[in-house]
């Protein structure tokens, strides 16, 4: 006699899931009747209390979280094992992306990298109009939503001022898909002021691109180069990162009985409890799945001494007002200097904790610090280092009081700064609150614009007006909508307080 698991019985007749999300689901499901990776009893319990947590990435890591392939090498050589001549025309090399990324993993099941696509296509580009790279693009761009449809896939452009980066950027803002998610690699030394103006206007637009500060992630990964993929995490090109775990900082902060016992004791306890976790299940991936044999590795498309390990945090704000709570001090962080510079020593603490544990298998020899947006489920608890939303102070303020975390988390960190609907009559404003932000040592720089329907969650992308649809039982075509409308319901994400960036604080933002 067969017995049943209900929820498996429920994805497969659940109606508002296309047949391709119900494999998705099932697959996981056949995934988690596997043992999990030997753990001690310690990490056990700690991972069952949810203090440290494997974003229920899987029982058998068979495959890398987030995989960045070296997309020049299949442009260049082309592929034996896909049977892929070299490319020598602009539409047969977008037809070889195309065709490669059905072939990349991730936990999503989908590339979540599709590579420097300006520096990648740029090649192809001699004797094209800009009219038909245009209407290239453009197709390209519908492709990608159309048949991968998961908002954490991710296309980069930048630092320079080029045809195929300003064609994307125009038809980006003209389709407002909510996939591929993009960044445009910012670098005073390289960009134009013309086209990091164009990419604020499409920020004004429809929420992207992130900006990023190329010369600070430059400097982290040298020659061979980095990709922001997924929500904004950055991580060697021609690699990735095995697995992403996380301490929820608020459950230590209430076992702690003060701030020095945080930092001194329970801190470092569950620190070490989540490297442990994080062994376990890189060990896997490396000597158990065979990942490391397949033809992304064996043709140089990958490099397994590239794959980082990706050490989360999140419900910073939670942790320092419960530390604060608990030394009777009513600063709450965010907003007054005594609980954020709380803040910015917790991250100093983990930093330290984070660069002097050696680990195997993982780029460098040292996991990658990285403030983690949260996932839907996460109720009560605000993602990364950020201030909880609907608490958001304006925004140059927003910006000054985290700007200190940035330092320390290397495989990314994010804010989104929610302006009010006003900004798109002066997207200049945009600008230069980014290069404020980047003056003041930002990573990255985010923003929502509040009359958008196009709108990020974490770092991904949703459309409102999806969200309704699939909240009246239509279901969606796009992955992540489900995971945009739990996080709406459970997160408070649509609480986010949208500013007046005023024209008075833009020189101060800079300072």
């Amino acid at each position: 006699m067969t017995v049943e698991k209900p929820a498996v019985r429920r994805i497969v007749n659940d109606p508002a899931l296309t047949a391709s999300q119900k494999a998705r689901y099932l697959s996981l499901e056949a995934e988690n009747a596997l043992a999990y990776p030997d753990l001690d009893s310690g990490t056990r319990a700690a991972l069952d209390d949810r203090v440290i947590c494997d974003m229920y990435e899987g029982h058998a890591p068979y495959k890398p979280r987030y995989v960045l392939p070296d997309y020049n090498v299949v442009l260049t050589r082309g592929s034996d094992w896909l049977e892929l001549p070299v490319p020598r025309t602009l539409e047969e090399a977008i037809h070889t992306l195309m065709i490669a990324y059905h072939h990349v993993p991730s936990v999503t099941g989908m590339p979540v990298y599709i590579g420097q696509l300006d520096d990648l296509l740029l090649p192809f580009c001699d004797g094209v109009s800009d009219e038909r790279l245009y209407q290239q693009i453009k197709l390209f761009w519908r492709y990608l939503d159309r048949v991968l449809p998961d908002a954490f896939m991710h296309a980069n452009i930048g630092p320079s001022d080029n045809r195929v980066a300003r064609a994307i950027l125009r038809v980006d803002a003209e389709l407002k898909q909510i996939a591929p998610n993009l960044t445009f690699f910012y670098d005073p030394e390289v960009s134009s002021d013309d086209i990091l103006q164009m990419a604020a206007a499409n920020i004004a637009e429809c929420s992207k691109p992130h900006i990023a500060n190329h010369p600070l992630h430059d400097a982290v990964f040298g020659d061979r180069g980095y990709g922001i993929v997924s929500c904004y995490n950055a991580l060697p090109v021609c690699g990735g990162a095995s697995t992403l775990t996380r301490v929820n900082l608020a459950k230590v902060a209430e076992r702690s009985t003060d701030a020095a016992d945080f930092l001194n004791n329970q801190l470092p306890y569950y620190v070490d409890l989540n490297f442990r976790l994080t062994e376990a299940r890189v060990d896997y991936l490396f000597n158990q799945s065979g990942f490391m044999d397949s033809f992304l590795v064996t043709e140089g498309w990958l490099d397994e001494t590239r794959f980082a390990a990706m050490f989360g945090i999140f419900a910073m704000a939670e942790a320092v007002n419960t530390l604060q709570d608990k030394a009777g001090a009513a600063g709450r962080y965010g907003h007054d200097a005594d609980a954020n510079a709380l803040g910015h020593k917790i991250s100093a603490r983990l930093a330290d904790l984070v660069d002097t544990r050696p680990m195997k298998n993982i780029w460098q020899g040292r996991a990658m610090l990285h403030s983690q947006a949260g996932l839907s489920t996460d109720e009560g608890y605000t993602p990364g280092v950020r201030i909880p939303y609907g608490t958001e102070p304006d925004p140059v303020s927003h910006i000054r009081a985290l700007a200190a975390h940035h330092e320390y988390y290397s495989s990314g960190i994010s804010e989104i700064l929610t302006l009010d609907e006003t900004v798109k009559a002066n997207p200049a404003a945009i600008r230069d609150l980014c290069k404020g932000a980047f003056a003041l040592g930002f990573r990255e720089f985010t923003a929502n614009v509040a009359s958008n329907d196009l709108v990020r969650v974490t770092g991904y992308m949703i459309r409102l007006s999806d969200v309704e649809k699939f909240n009246a039982e239509a279901g969606s075509r796009t992955n992540t909508t489900a995971l945009g409308a739990e996080a709406a319901d459970v997160t408070s994400i649509l609480d986010r307080k949208p500013r007046v960036v005023a024209n008075e604080l833009f020189a101060g933002a800079g300072q």
